[in-house]
């Protein structure tokens, strides 16, 4: 006897119903029921049919239950189904047309319509289930998922997105539990702490569409069009990523330098048909237009503070949670906002501590942080970064401010170079560290992803021309001199076996005066046409060359801790002394750069060492610094040091100079100005941002209380001594 069937009809129409009645009767054997769903889409009008359902699953005949849907489709091009903005001219979204187009669709495109099935289930195994869930629509929802992966075979990854969160979410016993439990500490009743979580739920939460997805996309494509040539990525190194997130959650956790990160990895995933990342934004990104459209696609938006509120915390816990347990993407910028610098800024460990707890509560066997660096030949955020380093302040984000990021959009900018380093397994990590410290698994988690973030990150031309054009100190260079420079700075790059741009070939002036066009089309360059053609940049475009020389500093950090290491040495090399002073070099700089732990610098200095003379420990710091050619300690840790002189100095002024920041800054930048007028630093070392990294020296110091002036003077003193100037 064959076991009887019962189709769970998902159909929002009755064009709908008739379509599953038809395949009903052509693809199932006589006799076979129909039940209707609640329709998946038309929320407005869905009436639940679930007591119908498990009156019918309890009758004691397990019958097999299958969910059907109609799925309907953009037309074709290019052998792509995908939204367009001739879609939206034609009204509306053409995977959910209305009844009356979907008459005309079934009429002239056929192809464009297709009936699916899910994974089915007997009625003793849906009631089982049933039994050990509180949801009120257990079956229904269930259905609608089995759906939603048989659709997405059709159409594709990039549409996978959670249809139900906030149904699920806020029916699960657990999320309203706490929900009680924490509304309770706040004087909430049960009934008004429920509703105040599902409120802090619907401002968190993404609510993705396909339809806006696609439409995004096409605009993303349009913008970066505008003003870069291509995106450029490893497709191999996507796929192996793909795989792992079929299996695992990923985390996306990107290097923040621009406006267009977000955007550039939106399109490449949506390009390679993947899941779209759950981003995290600051709450100030909510504002109208762009809010409701980035939600839409898979932005949530969390607020800048919360502390004090456990109810929102608990919230947003949750809803990590979900994600995690649902291995949906997630990506956020664990330093927080936009490195103004160009370099890697510290991480902070909030989302992360989230993520690993929903690990720790078996959410899921594992999670894979995915460091990424995203890398421009030019940024079109500069100008904006060189305001604020000389003392300009953020302009607010707005709809104003949107539109004019996109008109600065206008002009070219080269490419925009996508890497991904090893991904970092939760897992793994965490069964090495010491149990119960918590701040230590996170700082090693995160420090982790920034050195693989940092090893990835490629060198491009305009880094390589900025740097040739800083080390000349301010003075003007011709072509041919820049050219030796560069050639030089290549050579090292590929001794140093560094990451790199596909286009950083610079063998001949043609090349270079290629990129000092660019350079110069924004700015960032001056000439002058004498009897020779000259290069040089004025104090502002040295900010803006020390901001690509910031991007790729990092590589060439240990080189240029040995040199001035060995400056320092007089007569015979003393290892003793060596190492001493590399420690004191790295201590002084940790607030600037990612250092391997202690033992595994000194091993990577002496590789290099090793690399250069393998008898270093019998020969002269001099014979040795002759060898480490070009040197890098000139434009890789002066100019740092050069900005924390002028902080030490003003800080050895006396116990008032703190009483505000704000002031202290500026008087930070009148002093620099005066240094720089005077030769003692040049003028990239004249920045508020890396004053503000000087300062947070000088608080680990604990320098910042009115009576530790001996203490800044000692600083001021040991700067000095770095800089080896009186």
């Amino acid at each position: 006897m064959h076991q009887k069937r019962v189709v769970l009809a998902d159909a929002s129409s009755q064009v709908e119903g008739r379509l599953l009645r038809e395949w009903v009767a052509d693809n199932t054997p006589a006799g076979t029921e129909i039940i209707r769903l609640a329709p998946s889409r038309r929320r407005k009008a869905r009436r639940s049919t679930e007591a119908q359902i498990e009156e019918r699953a309890g009758r004691g005949d397990d019958p097999f239950f299958l969910p059907v849907r109609v799925v309907w489709s953009p037309s074709a091009r290019s052998g792509d189904r995908r939204v367009s903005w001739w879609d939206v001219l034609k009204l509306g979204d053409p995977r959910d047309p209305d009844a009356l187009r979907q008459r005309v669709i079934l009429a002239r495109w056929p192809d464009r319509v297709a009936v699916v099935s899910g994974e089915g289930a007997t009625a003793e195994q849906l009631l089982a289930d049933r039994a050990a869930s509180s949801s009120p629509m257990f079956i229904t929802r269930r259905a609608w998922r089995a759906l939603d992966r048989a659709e997405r075979a059709l159409r594709g990854d990039r549409y996978k997105v959670p249809k139900f969160l906030h149904e699920e979410m806020a029916t699960s016993p657990e999320f309203l539990a706490g929900a009680k439990r924490y509304g309770a500490e706040r004087g909430l009743s049960p009934h008004t702490a429920e509703a105040r979580a599902r409120h802090y739920l619907r401002e968190i939460a993404a609510s993705h569409s396909p339809f806006v997805i696609d439409l995004v996309a096409n605009v993303i494509h349009w913008m970066i069009k505008q003003g870069y040539g291509a995106v450029l990525y490893d497709r191999q190194r996507v796929a192996e990523l793909n795989a792992i997130g079929r299996e695992l959650p990923l985390v996306f956790l990107p290097a923040h330098r621009s406006n267009l990160d977000r955007l550039s990895l939106q399109f490449l995933k949506w390009e390679n048909d993947l899941p779209p990342n759950h981003t995290a934004g600051g709450i100030n990104m909510n504002f109208f237009p762009v809010g409701p459209l980035v939600r839409r696609t898979g932005v949530f938006f969390i607020r800048r503070s919360f502390k004090g509120n456990d109810l929102y915390r608990f919230v947003l816990k949750s809803y990590i949670d979900y994600l995690v347990e649902n291995r949906f993407p997630l990506e956020w910028y664990m330093e927080g906002g936009r490195s103004r610098s160009g370099k890697l800024l510290p991480p902070k460990y909030g989302l992360l501590s989230y993520v690993v707890d929903s690990w720790k509560s078996e959410k899921s066997e594992d999670v894979m942080l995915v460091p990424v660096s995203i890398v421009y030949d030019q940024i079109q955020d500069l100008g904006s970064y060189t305001d604020e380093a000389q003392g300009g302040s953020k302009e607010g984000e707005s709809f104003s401010w949107a539109l004019k990021m996109i008109g600065s959009l206008r002009r070219r900018y080269g490419d925009i170079h996508i890497r991904f380093g090893e991904p970092v397994s939760v897992a793994k990590t965490m069964s090495v560290v010491d149990p119960g410290d918590d701040a230590n698994d996170l700082a090693k988690l995160g420090l982790e992803v920034m050195h693989r973030v940092a090893a990835v990150t490629p060198i491009t031309p305009a880094a390589v021309v900025s740097i040739g054009l800083l080390q000349n100190k301010g003075q003007a260079r011709s072509l041919s001199e820049l050219l030796a420079a560069c050639r030089s700075i290549v050579d090292l790059i590929a001794e140093l076996k560094l990451p790199t741009t596909e286009k950083l070939i610079l063998e001949n002036e043609a090349a270079v005066g290629r990129v000092l066009r660019l350079l110069a089309e924004h700015g960032n360059v001056s000439s002058h046409a004498g009897p020779e053609h000259l290069f040089y940049l004025n104090p502002n475009q040295a900010l803006r060359a020390g901001y690509y020389r910031n991007l790729v500093a990092h590589h060439f950090l240990a080189r240029a801790i040995l040199e001035m290491a060995l400056e320092d040495q007089v007569g015979k090399l003393s290892e003793t002394r060596l190492w001493r002073r590399v420690g004191e070099l790295r201590d002084l700089l940790k607030f600037e750069f990612f250092f391997p732990e202690k033992d595994e610098f000194r091993n990577e200095i002496a590789l290099d060492l090793d690399s250069i003379d393998p008898d270093w420990r019998e020969s002269k710091p001099k014979a040795l610094l002759k060898m480490l050619d070009p040197k890098t300690a000139p434009w890789v840790i002066r100019p740092f040091l050069q900005s924390y002189l002028v902080v030490a100095d003003e800080l050895a002024t006396g116990p008032g100079a703190l009483k505000d920041e704000s002031a202290f800054l500026k008087a930070c930048l009148s002093r620099g100005e005066s240094y720089r007028l005077r030769g003692l630093i040049e003028a990239d070392g004249v920045s508020t941002i890396i004053f503000r990294q000087a300062l947070g020296l000088a608080q680990n110091r604990e320098l910042l209380g009115e009576d530790a002036i001996a203490g800044r003077q000692a600083l001021a003193a040991e700067v000095r001594r770095a800089l080896r100037v009186e």
